[in-house]
């Protein structure tokens, strides 16, 4: 402007020049509007302006809603309301190709999240099929674009996303060929950048398929591709290839990697992983090394004294209050039970082979433990080597150990005294294991484990009553303590307190869904309650969870055998049997259900079994004697009998079949058999008189039998039923108490009765032979051809005796 104006030609130079001279700081404006001068030199210096009457449009200040000045005199309208609503917006035309891909994009998107959201919801499948289908659309979506656009405008992050979600479904969904192949195709593009770190997913496929070797070499393919900025990857990376190595027993090469990792970024696994493998190699002093360096190991958490109130401000308490379970607590929480547990599992490991013996081992894993930052894993520590003592039968050194704790701080002692209680507890020395426990209880009274030794020791004294309060007060303090809710269940039982002892089971069912002893004692509470149906609907849950327990099958066969179904119950039975051979209860059932049916010949298999398992008992063995004989194989039969005579040769119920038989078949033994049985029925004639004797005061007497054996009128001979025939010195097995008679009466006389016959030849008519059959009745069956002479034995047409059915 100064220039325009030292240029105006109405302005003298030197006029300008003493304008300049006279400067006077006080500007006065009050006749620019008649200096022609200045107004001229406006008009033409800003901008450049075009002299009047041709208008410059104001672009400066258009948005602010001036316009032009041919509007100059009308009203303000900033807001430009004068001019009316606004136009409609242009509809977008959905047909254009443009309109269609960039839906058909957004629709992937979609399906891509919605794939994801599946997966971390649990539901795999449909991720799968969210995945496959967004894969489907993207095809679809690249092919669009060729048609309207070049190649250079095609989305390849969008196909990068869908090809790698498809491929982590596949892997999700064990699919492992398919997920392997779709990684091929991303990391064979070279399109895709940064592709190579895919291969460390394709190594993981190959580890979890067991293909160690595959494994490796895609995890070090991984590893050259990634740069060494990107130190944390690198390092886990090099983590998997140790645990490959383990695999592969290479356990060198995998001490190479740990190694490495320990020495640049040390982590717990690793260190963990390092003593595995030196402990493979059998290194003592390197176990010593990786076991310091798994202690040296950083948790970067903070302390517990962070959580504490350093003052009474109300404010203060209350973040402190926040943030003492927050997620970052509970993270820093489980970081450090973690590494607790690293510790504890190698110290167990390392410490039976570090030195001599595994005391000296643990004493040397404490002190290192105690000069660490875990110092409270040296007493656990300690505990744990009482709990090896007791693994290998050392009880007097384990209750040393244990002893050593009762002047420890409070926690401590409760533990140690409720180990030394639950010890006593199995030894029996129930005194000792209530003191024990007593100990515990008063060292912190909050012990659940500590309530419940004590709760056992009150029950095992019977006092179930105070027993339950114990179980009550170990649930009040820690309600998922499920020894103490078990306990108690029992505890109701035995009070015959049914109801509450099945709610007590039935909660403990809800926590421990599998437990077998809890799905047991819920069935035996409803057999108490007499519903054998729920009680067989919860033995059958038993068996699906433990099929071959021979226990619960045998009692769902006698549930089924109660409720009348034969079918059923010899069906459980006979697994009971499968799965148990040795079950004397089973065995005889089975035995007996095959007498019941009339299968005789498949009876025997039982009874020998039985006669295996109890070989002095000799009912087993007559009753296999006595399948043969119904089978019809007499000769065998025999012979058993004279097996069984040999073995118990003072048995007169086999005296008497051997009598018996061999009169029947004709056999020159039956007089030393019948001399045999004459001699026994004396000796227990004299036994009994003995004792009557004893128990009466009076002289000795002649048996009943032989009082009452006259042959005064015959009546006996022709009126006597077959429960009269049997002797009153006959010892009844159980069963039945039918005596055999054989139709067959040539050789013995058509009376049956015992008479006083002269010694001599005539001992066998005077021996009483008849004997009860340990089968029970058996029904008539005709002559056989072969054995003329020997017909079969009349037994009374009724059941099975008692004998031989269960309980």
């Amino acid at each position: 402007m100064m220039q325009n104006v030292h240029l105006a030609p109405e302005t003298d130079e030197d006029d300008l020049y003493s304008g300049y001279n006279d400067y006077n700081p006080t500007y006065d404006t009050e006749e620019l509007e008649n200096d022609t001068a200045f107004q001229q030199a406006v008009r033409t210096s800003h901008g450049r302006r075009p002299p009047d009457g041709v208008t410059r449009p104001m672009t400066a200040v258009r948005a602010a809603g001036f316009t032009k000045a041919a509007f100059r005199g009308s009203a303000f309208d900033p807001l430009g309301q004068s001019r009316g609503p606004a136009p409609p917006l242009e509809t977008k035309n959905e047909d254009s190709p443009e309109e269609k891909i960039r839906q058909l994009e957004k629709k992937v998107n979609e399906l891509v999240e919605e794939s994801c959201i599946a997966n971390s919801c649990g539901d795999l499948k449909l991720a799968l099929e969210k995945a496959k289908d967004a894969g489907r659309k993207e095809r679809v979506l690249v092919r669009q674009r060729e048609q309207v656009t070049t190649p250079e405008n095609i989305n390849l992050d969008l196909t990068y996303l869908v090809l790698f979600n498809l491929a982590s479904q596949y892997s999700a969904n064990d699919m492992y060929a398919e997920a392997l192949n779709t990684y091929q195709v991303i990391v064979k593009n070279k399109i895709f950048s940064n592709a190579g770190r895919l291969k460390v997913n394709m190594g993981n496929i190959y580890l979890k398929q067991r293909n160690y070797s595959k494994a490796i070499k895609f995890y070090r393919m991984a590893l050259d591709q990634i740069p060494s900025v990107h130190k944390e990857m690198r390092i886990k990376i090099m983590q998997n290839i140790g645990v490959a190595f383990i695999k592969t027993g290479q356990y060198s090469d995998a001490i190479n990697s740990f190694e490495h990792i320990m020495s640049m970024a040390p982590n717990l696994k690793a260190g963990f992983n390092l003593i595995l493998s030196y402990f493979a190699i059998g290194d003592r002093e390197k176990m010593k090394k990786a076991f310091q360096k798994l202690i040296a190991v950083p948790l970067e958490i903070d302390d517990d004294d962070k959580y504490i109130s350093p003052s009474d401000d109300t404010h203060t308490n209350l973040v402190i209050e926040a943030i003492k379970n927050d997620h970052l607590r509970q993270m820093e929480c489980e970081r450090k039970a973690m590494a607790e547990k690293y510790i504890m599992t190698a110290a167990k490991l390392i410490a039976p082979v570090i030195e001599s013996s595994f005391a000296v081992g643990y004493d040397w894993c404490v002190e290192v433990v105690k000069a660490s930052q875990y110092v409270e894993l040296a007493n656990d520590l300690e505990i744990n080597k009482a709990i090896t003592y007791l693994r290998q039968k050392d009880f007097n050194q384990a209750v040393e150990t244990l002893k050593m704790f009762e002047k420890k701080d409070s926690r401590v002692k409760s533990a140690a005294a409720t180990n030394l209680s639950f010890l006593y507890y199995l030894e029996n020395e129930f005194a000792q294991a209530s003191s024990y426990a007593d100990l515990a209880v008063n060292s912190d009274r909050y012990n659940p484990s500590a309530l419940t030794n004590k709760g056992n020791t009150v029950f095992a004294n019977g006092d179930y009553e105070k027993a339950a309060e114990f179980y009550k007060e170990a649930l009040r303090n820690d309600s998922s303590c499920t020894e103490a809710l078990y306990n108690i269940g029992l505890t109701y039982k035995k009070l015959n307190r049914l109801e509450e002892a099945l709610d007590c089971f039935l909660k403990l069912h809800a926590i421990l869904r599998n437990s077998a002893q809890v799905l047991y004692q819920i069935a035996n509470v409803y057999e108490l309650m007499e519903d054998p149906n729920q009680a067989i609907e919860w033995l059958m849950q038993l068996i699906s969870v433990v099929p071959t327990d021979s226990r619960a099958l045998s009692k769902l066969g006698e549930l089924y055998d109660s409720e009348g179904d034969k079918s059923q119950a010899f069906q459980y039975y006979y697994e009971s049997y499968r799965y148990f051979p040795s079950n004397i209860d089973v065995i005889e059932w089975l035995g007996a259900y095959y007498i019941d049916t009339q299968f005789c010949e498949k009876a025997i298999q039982y009874f020998e079994r039985a006669s295996l398992i109890q070989p002095m008992q000799v009912k087993w063995q007559l009753m296999v004697a006595s399948c043969f004989r119904r089978s019809g194989n007499y000769q065998k039969a025999l012979d058993t009998y004279k097996d069984i005579h040999r073995k118990f040769p003072e048995n007169v119920e086999c005296l008497r079949f051997l009598v018996r038989l061999c009169t029947d078949i004709g056999l020159k033994e039956v007089q030393e058999y019948a001399t045999k049985l004459k001699r026994l029925e004396k000796m227990k004639e004299i036994r009994e008189q003995r004792i009557k004797s004893g128990r009466d005061g009076s002289g000795g007497t002649r048996s009943k039998r032989e009082g009452s054996a006259g042959h005064e009128s015959g009546q006996n001979c022709s009126a006597s039923s077959k429960g009269e025939r049997l002797s009153a010195k006959l010892r009844t097995l159980p069963g039945t108490n039918e005596p055999y008679e054989s139709s067959s009466n040539k050789e013995i006389g058509k009376c049956r009765c015992p008479h006083p016959v002269p010694m001599g030849t005539a001992d066998l008519k005077k021996t009483d032979a008849s004997y009860v059959d340990p089968l029970g009745p058996q029904t008539e069956r005709p002559k056989t051809a072969a054995k003329k002479r020997v017909e079969e034995e009349d037994f009374a047409d009724e059941d099975l005796g008692d004998y031989l059915l269960p309980e």
